[in-house]
């Protein structure tokens, strides 16, 4: 596989190891239809989130930790492998692992080690997502991405490290699959191919994905119920009022904790917190309405237009049995 030294990175131009998970549907992070808006340099919210930054942190400690348990050094290579035959595909590897006495590339620049490094931190709620250490199970969206980079750089193996919390380390070992390369090869290629460079949406997968492609209505348009959606609408009121029988129990158990508790402020089995009730730490919050009232030349300087998102209401009166038929 081909690297490039003057590559500059910019993630809307290719499908990186990343993406192949969001675009199979296997992320918890990211939808296809999220790596679309990215490629297509529609305007998103980049995530940014304390786990994601302890990740990124953590990344060099949870190496140097394979290090420790193998006895085996990895090295860094800053510069992404880029296929040979498809340029918009490429990856960004963690780590390599050298074999003895040998540099990482020969003077033909052919990478000379046949085992990568993918370091990550998980959850330790998690952990029944992954399998015994030693073996090759992760979670899918691991897999993919190892495979994927085995891919790029015909490396054989995958050594998968990660950290859960501070007390849990594992190494999970990944060998090279040529079937699965060839699946998400077709599947990148299909991705591209079919949505980035025909600027065409992949179909929606929740609520959120939806909110994000259909953010704006047009004023006065409407659309007549078919059969279908006529059906879908008729499940509601039932589902609704199982919601609020769950509701109800809910609030039943809420209120018998409540009543045993009283004015403890912790349930405890043996040793160990069941639940709490306690008020939070005092919060302070600005006081607009009397900022307005009492300044309001200040306050008019510091006002923005908000723009609502949209909102699904559904008439479930109007949701006759007879409708659904």
């Amino acid at each position: 596989m081909l690297m490039n030294q003057d590559f500059t990175w910019d993630r809307s131009k290719f499908i990186g190891g990343s993406d192949i998970g969001a675009i199979l549907g296997l992320s918890k992070f990211r939808t296809p239809l999220q790596v679309w808006q990215e490629k297509v340099g529609q305007e998103i919210a980049r995530q940014d989130s304390l786990p994601l930054r302890f990740g990124s942190f953590a990344e060099e400690f949870v190496a140097q930790e394979y290090t420790r348990s193998t006895g085996i050094e990895v090295v860094t290579h800053i510069e992404p492998f880029i296929h040979p035959q498809y340029p918009f595909l490429s990856g960004h590897i963690d780590r390599f692992v050298l074999r003895p006495d040998l540099p990482l590339f020969n003077s033909d620049g052919k990478l000379q080690t046949t085992t990568l490094l993918e370091c990550k931190t998980a959850n330790p709620f998690s952990k029944d997502e992954w399998g015994e250490a030693g073996s090759d199970e992760v979670p899918m969206s691991y897999l993919v991405q190892c495979a994927w980079y085995m891919m790029l750089t015909e490396c054989t193996q995958a050594d998968l490290a990660v950290l859960f919390s501070n007390a849990d380390f594992r190494i999970y070992t990944i060998a090279k699959d040529h079937e699965l390369e060839s699946l998400l090869l077709d599947k990148a290629l299909a991705f591209w191919n079919e949505h980035v460079l025909t600027k065409i949406a992949p179909a929606p997968m929740s609520e959120f994905d939806c909110k994000l492609l259909y953010a704006q209505s047009k004023a006065s348009k409407s659309i007549e119920a078919s059969p279908f959606l006529l059906n879908l609408l008729g499940e509601l009121p039932n589902l609704n009022a199982r919601v609020a029988e769950f509701e109800g129990r809910i609030s039943q158990i809420k209120q018998a904790l409540m009543q045993e508790i009283q004015d403890a402020d912790t349930l405890t089995l043996q040793g160990k917190t069941l639940a709490t009730w306690k008020a939070p730490k005092p919060s302070f919050k600005l006081d607009t309405k009397a900022l307005a009232q009492n300044h309001p030349q200040i306050a008019a300087q510091y006002q923005i237009p908000i723009t609502n998102s949209r909102r699904l209401v559904i008439k479930e009166a109007l949701l006759a049995p007879k409708a659904c038929l």
